[in-house]
């Protein structure tokens, strides 16, 4: 303890000004961050709820009642007791899973079109970012009226060719369909970018030394592309399963209180438990830590197969 101490010391005044110019971000992330999740973790180990929590009534206040219950509300939803974990968690991986499929294939197809040399390259380029630009707020409920039953755009359209109209936001499965298209009109526009950029970064020649050896298209794009890609493909693909397994505002703005028990992910389950019907704050907070450990966990095991990959690719060349 004392070496470390030591040390600390000895960093600080040798570095004090580093030091100074971090400290601000960490008392900014220390208190946005570092306290919220201490109170978190804290609460998923009470019984905290909206009638034992201190309020204020008038001119009364009225001192916190709840109590320590320990592993007990882990207990009660990973043993399947509460009975909505594994349900929610299980579309949660799918909806993850297809949308950030859908991102990154769809993303991959229009930067390797806008990576060509075409006229008005720029313009599609723009047309293509304007719904990353737009707030995701006002794109999804632009796309709620879309898909009124009465009054949307797609449900006229369809009425036009003689289908009938079509309750999307009524039917749980068209819940997730629309959720899904949704998310994937939402996110298309960023993995377009970061693969662009990509693409940008693959050194002409190697595409031309493979041509004049006679690979084909198709194996240009498998044994140079892709390859070239891995980097930034294994960044925006972590960064969008975080992103999208915690896409509160699509699911939660496009179906709002329409949301049944087999439309909802996990986090849009844990803000209803807060802040919805019988407020329980404990069942919330630990559906949230379950969510952080759960993307953590992940994060460190696809980090791990990146690192073996790329260590595997760069043996075999």
């Amino acid at each position: 303890m004392a070496t470390v101490v030591t040390t600390v010391r000895r960093s600080f005044s040798t570095h004090w000004y580093a030091w100074a110019m971090v400290l601000p971000v960490v008392i900014v992330l220390a208190v946005l961050v570092g306290y919220p999740l201490g109170k978190g973790i804290y609460l998923s180990f009470t019984d905290a709820n909206e009638a034992n929590v201190a309020r204020t009534i008038g001119v009364n206040h009225i001192e916190a009642t709840y109590k320590s219950v320990g592993l007990d509300n882990y207990w009660k939803v990973l043993s399947g007791q509460e009975g909505h974990f594994y349900p929610r968690l299980g579309w949660t991986v799918v909806w993850t899973a297809s949308c950030v499929f859908l991102h990154y294939t769809i993303g991959l197809g229009l930067a390797l079109l806008l990576n060509r040399p075409m006229r008005f390259r720029a313009l599609y380029r723009v047309l293509l970012i304007l719904p990353w630009a737009v707030p995701a707020f006002v794109a999804t409920f632009s796309w709620r009226l879309m898909f009124n039953e009465k009054y949307g755009v797609l449900n006229a359209f369809l009425t036009k060719l003689g289908l009938g109209s079509v309750d999307w936001l009524g039917d749980a499965t068209l819940q997730k369909v629309s959720a899904v298209a949704v998310n994937v009109w939402l996110g298309v526009p960023f993995m377009m970018v970061a693969v662009l950029g990509g693409l940008q970064s693959i050194p002409r020649e190697l595409h031309e030394a493979a041509e004049m050896d006679g690979a084909t298209p198709w194996q240009r794009f498998v044994h140079v592309t892709l390859p070239g890609l891995r980097s930034v493909s294994g960044t925006v693909i972590l960064l969008g399963v975080i992103w999208t397994f915690n896409m509160f505002q699509v699911i939660y703005l496009l179906i709002g209180q329409g949301a049944g028990s087999e439309s909802e992910i996990l986090v849009t389950y844990a803000y209803r438990l807060a802040f919805q019907g019988i407020r329980d704050y404990a069942g919330s907070a630990t559906y949230g830590i379950l969510i952080l450990s759960l993307l953590l966990v992940f994060a460190v095991f696809y980090r791990r197969m990146l690192g073996r990959s790329e260590k595997e690719g760069v043996a075999v060349r």
